[in-house]
């Protein structure tokens, strides 16, 4: 009897959840994001339930979980025994959601810089040794993500408003992005956003007006910065040459982002032409061989 298998991508902005019965083609499922770490745990019960429920009643064999947040133990363990509740017998591994890149990817060994609402960089040797830069939340950290353009974005603005000065297109963009007149409008906006998704979509603006507007050529360059020194830090610690897989809904739909960190990184970039739930799947199908 051919097992049957689960994948789930859980990430800020949304997740994807992957199912292969009979050794059959895959199905897929999407729903809202549910990052264990950042997200109430009724929100992420709520939400992952949902998604489920969209195959009807199964019983996978086995099931790998990649999740936003789940390098913090205790968000990890939330999700483990709501996992554990939702698929009793199910033979289960929660990871980072960083980590499915690679799987996805087909490579043992490598670089997976992601960069979507937040951003880490996660490396792994042929021997198993890995380690992960970044990835700090988007209240803290996560440079060069979607949160992070549009923190960076609001700044130059109000910096502008401070001192007087038009507020240029990437004001107005933002202006337009987040149905505000003016800074202070701006300001009571972003603030009401309480998902870090919700910011990461305000990040369009500065991209609509990278070439009419220095601050937001800036911003770009200057979260590939950040980008790159994830991928640079993780090749001296590890000694891992490569490939760097990128991934994300930012760094792979914003062909500035891109070019801009291939141009920082010196070792070979590939895109990752799978969606990282198919890693999710791959890594549920080695727990049955261990």
């Amino acid at each position: 009897m051919i097992p049957t298998l689960l994948g789930l991508d859980i990430g800020g902005s949304s997740s994807r959840a992957r199912l292969r019965a009979n050794g059959d083609t895959p199905i897929d499922a999407e729903g809202p994001g549910a990052n264990v770490a950042t997200l109430d745990a009724g929100v992420v019960d709520d939400r992952l339930t949902a998604l489920l429920a969209r195959f009807g009643a199964v019983h996978p064999s086995a099931c790998c979980a990649g999740a936003a947040g789940a390098e913090i133990p205790a968000a990890r363990a939330r999700l483990e025994a709501l996992l554990e509740r939702m698929l009793p017998g199910c033979r289960l591994s929660v990871v980072h959601d960083s980590r499915l890149v690679l799987a996805a990817a087909g490579v043992d060994s490598g670089i997976a810089l992601v960069a979507g609402t937040g951003s880490v960089a996660y490396g792994r040797t042929v021997d198993g040794r890995e380690s992960q830069r970044g990835g700090w939340g988007w209240m803290l950290g996560d440079g060069g993500s979607g949160v992070w353009i549009t923190r960076e974005a609001a700044r130059e603005v109000m910096a502008r408003a401070d001192d007087r000065r038009p507020v240029g297109p990437l004001g107005e963009a933002l202006f337009a992005t987040c149905d505000a007149h003016d800074a202070q409008e701006l300001t009571a906006r972003l603030h009401a956003m309480h998902e870090p998704m919700q910011w990461a979509a305000a990040a369009s603006a500065v991209f609509a007006t990278y070439d009419a507007d220095a601050g937001s050529r800036d911003i770009v360059s200057r979260g590939a910065d950040v980008l790159a020194s994830l991928v640079r830090d993780l090749h001296q610690s590890l000694g891992v040459d490569g490939p760097v897989v990128l991934a994300g809904g930012l760094l792979l739909n914003y062909s500035k982002l891109e070019s801009a960190v291939r141009d920082r990184v010196t070792m070979d970039c590939v895109r990752l032409a799978e969606p990282p739930v198919e890693g999710a799947l791959r890594l549920a199908e080695k727990l049955l061989r261990t």
